[in-house]
């Protein structure tokens, strides 16, 4: 109950705060983890699949990893930057879970020149995060989950660092398939800035739903994110994804983001947009009893296709 009530309060502070990208630092952390997220879309709080990427997305799912299980990502970003992460967990008692993960992105090799555009060599740029993460369940059906993270960027020879929490929720019903959660990510703020102008993080407050249809092999997903921010109408705040799943072993999944539909529209003609295929998602995996592997296709930039691979495997 205490969780609860902490939970509330938190989610209840965020929602007032409005904070677009351009406003924030470390976005890095925006982008998706896990490759089945990915393909539903890149935003998902209620995955119960025994997937460890999905801790970096909801904490309260850790409790649905199998105990000691060691999971590596990697996924192409734009031209000449990639980005991972890598995870592990383990069990606590009877219902509680324990994890330590990190992220990453290389921006690659940039020119550095002067103010009169003279080239005085080269130089790299990168962001990093790693943190812990405790999960508990708190009754039969809800689990809950807090990850605490250190997060870093560096252009040069310069940094900057912050520090932030994540707080999740899920609820799920093993015998009607739903799954419900609830997320508040990236509650924190800069250590040290690059300059004295100090930044937001990007926080992202996130509601999400899931529910295999009965006898079918069709579970949808839905999820509202970035509830802290309401410069957009409802609608682009969502998220949509379907999985097929073909087996115990085996999905395929595709997804639609309205959010990122929004944002990457540039202009295509005279009196016309496109966000040339930015929401669209797609992926498939495998789940064996002690290895997956999961891999999504999508854009999160209109320059370039992103793909993303999961691995995992219980010791």
């Amino acid at each position: 109950m205490r969780f609860f009530i902490i939970f509330t309060w938190l989610m209840l502070l965020a929602l007032p705060i409005k904070a677009q990208d351009s406003q924030t630092a470390f976005n890095f952390l925006r982008l998706p983890t896990s490759a089945h997220a990915a393909a539903l879309g890149g935003e998902n709080v209620t995955l119960t699949d025994n997937d460890a990427a999905m801790v970096f997305h909801n904490p309260a799912l850790l409790n649905f990893v199998s105990d000691r299980t060691l999971g590596l990502n990697m996924m192409t970003y734009m031209q000449g930057s990639v980005t991972g992460s890598a995870s592990y967990s383990q069990f606590v008692g009877d219902r509680g879970s324990w994890g330590i993960q990190g992220r990453f992105i290389n921006y690659g090799e940039m020119k550095q020149t002067t103010v009169s555009n003279e080239e005085t060599g080269t130089f790299h740029a990168s962001d990093f995060a790693v943190g812990g993460t405790f999960a508990y369940g708190l009754t039969e059906h809800i689990s809950g989950g807090i990850t605490a993270k250190m997060v870093a960027s560096y252009i040069g020879h310069y940094n900057a660092m912050g520090a932030a929490v994540d707080l999740g929720l899920n609820y799920f019903d093993e015998e009607s398939n739903w799954s419900i959660g609830a997320v508040a990510r990236n509650l924190g703020g800069q250590l040290k800035a690059y300059d004295d102008d100090f930044e937001r993080m990007p926080l992202d407050v996130q509601l999400g739903v899931s529910k295999r249809l009965a006898s079918s092999p069709l579970r949808f997903s839905a999820t509202l994110v970035r509830l802290n921010d309401w410069e957009y109408g409802i609608g682009k705040h969502l998220v949509l994804g379907a999985d097929l799943l073909l087996s115990e072993q085996f999905y395929i999944a595709a997804g639609y983001n309205a959010m990122r539909a929004s944002e990457m529209k540039i202009s295509a003609g005279e009196n016309d947009e496109s966000s040339h295929g930015a929401a669209l998602s797609i992926g498939a995996g495998m789940m064996l009893e002690r290895m997956q592997l999961h891999v999504a296709y999508g854009k999160y930039h209109v320059s370039s296709t992103s793909l993303m691979i999961n691995f995992s495997y219980t010791l």
